[in-house]
């Protein structure tokens, strides 16, 4: 450990807040809890030797450069161009944090001018906000809104919402007097409409929903309105509206979601990237910051904070939210990441994504002992209910260079021995039939 201060530095320090030692900062903690005598550490390393040890640990891991995936569950493989790591680079742009001060950072509050662009694009949404930390956070916010613009004192949310979100929404909603209720399934896709009253300020739908399954957006939209609540769609799978219609054109109010799979990478699981977006007439209740375009008095155009409701920003009694953070680079990685690869690229990810999904889930079926476990409409995702525990068989699957599904009966243990399985464009047809021939043998 290298400490830059001289002793009699530390000595002043010392006297100057009070105590006679370092020991005396740490007294608050019990003498039990605390480690006697030097730690057992091995000898130190060159540096050379610690890279060779590090490059040697690296190996037990497996990466998805050596290994074929199919696991997603709210974090999707996606080939990422390298020119969008090099651009996200440059020291201009290389903070993952809010810029202060931003009306001097032109080039930063373009970025995200441009990035809330595409989500309206996508979404079919009026506004976006500059983005959040993940997609739970997004759709937390999202109730949040809804909540503020109604006034209304609870939020019913579907059973299908990812497991993650549901958790942070209760987190979000545990101190605050409004209620959160869970709508139940049936057969996959949520059902039991009789409790959107005209107490509920708004319903969460997932489309496609945890289990891959699509919902029926514009149904659930019709329904809330009739409440005068509003509807939310949650997507944690972007890639999807290269397919199918937009969350606005089926009637939904606000939509908010998960943007990972637009240019950044799954590496243990993120960095993630939250997107929320909404209609105009909500737009005053958005938690987060807003850019919009301007011009100065020279008529120059220039980019600007057009809503900052951040408790930083304005009085906290007044704020949106205090968790709202823009994810800055993520966004960025985003932004480069759909530019560059264009709206007809945009449709070929999804095209592939879906086409992948559909040959791999018609093969798992011929399997024996295997079962499609929902056989509506999907995209890219499914469930599968296998003949033994899911564990052993994606331990199995490891061993022989594929990354299996995700084993949901920790959230749903009714759906015992299912796993989720992904497919994107990053699939081979090959490798879709290795996954296939080594279920078969798993069981054997």
């Amino acid at each position: 450990m290298y400490i830059p201060h001289t002793k009699e530095e530390i000595k002043e320090m010392l006297q100057v807040i009070g105590v006679s030692s370092i020991e005396d900062l740490f007294r608050d903690i019990p003498e039990e809890a605390k480690i006697k005598g030097e730690l057992e550490l091995p000898s130190a390393l060159t540096e050379t030797e610690l890279f060779d040890y590090f490059t040697l640990l690296s190996k037990k891991n497996r990466d998805l450069l050596t290994s074929s995936s199919f696991l997603g569950a709210g974090s999707y493989n996606h080939f990422i161009p390298s020119a969008v790591s090099h651009l996200v680079s440059r020291s201009e742009f290389y903070t993952a944090y809010t810029p202060y001060q931003a009306e001097i950072s032109q080039g930063i509050l373009q970025a995200i001018f441009e990035y809330q662009t595409l989500i309206c694009e996508l979404t079919g949404m009026d506004v976006s906000n500059a983005s959040h930390y993940n997609g739970a956070t997004s759709v937390a916010e999202a109730a949040l809104m809804a909540v503020a613009h109604t006034g209304r004192k609870k939020v019913l949310f579907s059973s299908a919402l990812h497991p993650d979100y549901r958790q942070v929404l209760k987190t979000y909603f545990s101190a605050r007097e409004e209620k959160l209720e869970e709508i139940p399934l049936s057969g996959g896709i949520t059902c039991s409409s009789s409790g959107i009253t005209e107490d509920v300020a708004a319903v969460i739908i997932q489309s496609p929903n945890f289990f891959g399954c699509l919902e029926d957006v514009s149904f659930w939209a019709e329904l809330a309105h009739k409440s005068k609540s509003l509807l939310i769609v949650a997507i944690t799978e972007p890639f999807s509206l290269g397919i199918l219609a937009s969350p606005g054109s089926m009637g939904a109010d606000i939509v908010a979601g998960e943007g990972q799979s637009f240019g950044n990478p799954v590496a243990f699981g993120g960095p993630h990237l939250g997107f929320l977006a909404c209609k105009t007439a909500l737009m005053r209740k958005m938690a987060g910051r807003l850019v919009g375009l301007t011009h100065d008095h020279e008529g120059k155009r220039g980019f600007v904070l057009t809503l900052q409701t951040r408790e930083q920003h304005i009085r906290r009694e007044r704020a949106m939210s205090n968790i709202c953070s823009n994810q800055a680079l993520c966004a960025l990685s985003a932004t480069i990441y759909l530019s560059y690869i264009g709206k007809e690229g945009f449709r070929d990810i999804s095209y592939q994504s879906f086409q992948k999904a559909l040959y791999g889930k018609k093969k798992i079926s011929e399997i024996e002992n295997y079962e499609i476990v929902f056989t509506g409409s999907f995209y890219n995702e499914f469930l599968v209910r296998c003949p033994d525990d899911p564990v052993k068989i994606n331990k199995f699957l490891l061993e022989k260079g594929i990354i299996g599904g995700y084993v949901i009966e920790k959230h749903y243990p009714h759906l015992k021995n299912c796993m989720l399985l992904c497919f994107t464009e990053r699939n081979s047809r090959s490798s879709i039939d290795k996954l296939v021939n080594l279920l078969g043998e798993a069981v054997k």
